[in-house]
């Protein structure tokens, strides 16, 4: 009897744990993921009451998600345009949670990392203007290198992507013809090339195509232990995409209140010029479910703060602490 009992209890607990659980349900980029992924088995021990649904299906589909409230919040690395924040039935905050590199990754067997590139090229390259790895503007900034006389398959996201917006962004500055052909999006009509689903589908172009160049967040490129070049950013230094030169970035860059800012192709002599935030997306007013409203903004809190430790050891660069500050002021103002 008394073993009865203690089942009984043991059972009551559980069932008790069970309908106090809160489930949060979130979609969109996949450039976050892995920041995501990590700070959601970390919030776990902070609060055991919340459990996280997130899935990485690309910047695009979380933005059509949290606009129809299929999901509690959304993912994105491309800033909502006007027009789609008009559609929304409410008004919705973009939260800068990290800040990210892309790197420009390759597999050219027999050639090691540090190919130089430069904007003009990265941007032919994607537009079939230059198409072999042999091709002499690409041999000229890379001496000593033996390049091989093989055709350049181009991969880029068949999917929408905040991390395309990111790297089409950058595209349109450096280069009037693609601003002008093709233009920055989460999806765009790309003029050469083979896609893939998210960062992952990119790798894995990348990974089993030799001769191939691609577009992923520096965290997929190091796990997937890719290859990656060197870029020339605007005032003429060839830098690596690491997490200072991903910093200096947003170094000196005025934020606006609404936190949707570019900060490719920056001025500043030490940036990897290929970089942006990623956001979350959520209502400015979540009262018509206050539990997890405020749910939601615990979590946003523990994310730009303690979260930020972990930044680094996930490749990511870690917010600035100006605009953390300002961040908390803009929780302050939403609804629950």
């Amino acid at each position: 009897m008394k073993k009865l009992f203690v089942l009984m209890a043991i059972l009551a607990v559980s069932t008790l744990a069970w309908a106090n659980s809160i489930l949060i349900n979130g979609a969109g980029s996949t450039f976050i993921y892995p920041a995501l992924t990590k700070w959601f088995e970390l919030y776990s021990s902070i609060d055991p009451n919340i459990q996280f649904n997130y899935q990485a299906i690309g910047s695009g589909a979380g933005i059509k998600q949290i606009t129809v409230k299929t999901v509690d919040f959304g993912g994105t690395d491309g800033p909502m345009t006007p027009d789609q924040m008009a559609q929304a039935p409410g008004r919705i905050y973009h939260i800068p949670l990290v800040m990210g590199a892309e790197a420009i990754a390759y597999n050219l067997p027999g050639v090691g990392g540090g190919l130089k590139l430069t904007p003009d090229i990265l941007a032919d390259i994607y537009l079939g203007k230059i198409t072999q790895w042999n091709d002499p503007r690409i041999t000229e900034q890379n001496p000593g290198i033996n390049l091989p006389n093989s055709a350049i398959v181009v991969a880029h996201r068949s999917d929408g992507s905040g991390t395309t917006f990111i790297f089409t962004d950058y595209l349109s500055s450096v280069s009037p013809e693609w601003k002008s052909k093709v233009g920055k999006g989460t999806s765009v009509n790309w003029p050469v090339g083979l896609g893939g689903k998210g960062n992952q589908g990119v790798s894995g172009i990348l990974t089993q195509s030799p001769g191939s160049i691609g577009y992923v967040e520096l965290a997929y490129a190091i796990e997937n232990k890719l290859t990656y070049a060197v870029m020339q950013n605007k005032s003429g230094n060839f830098v690596e995409p690491t997490i200072d030169t991903t910093s200096e970035a947003a170094s000196g860059v005025d934020i606006p209140a609404d936190f949707r800012v570019s900060i490719v192709n920056s001025s500043n002599p030490k940036a990897y010029p290929i970089a942006g935030f990623s956001w979350l997306l959520i209502y400015q007013n979540m009262s018509s479910n206050p539990v997890k409203g405020k749910a939601i903004v615990n979590f946003v809190k523990w994310a730009i703060t303690d979260g930020q430790k972990y930044s680094g050891q996930l490749d990511y660069a870690p917010l600035p602490l100006d605009l953390v500050e300002k961040i908390q002021k803009k929780l302050e103002m939403i609804k629950y």
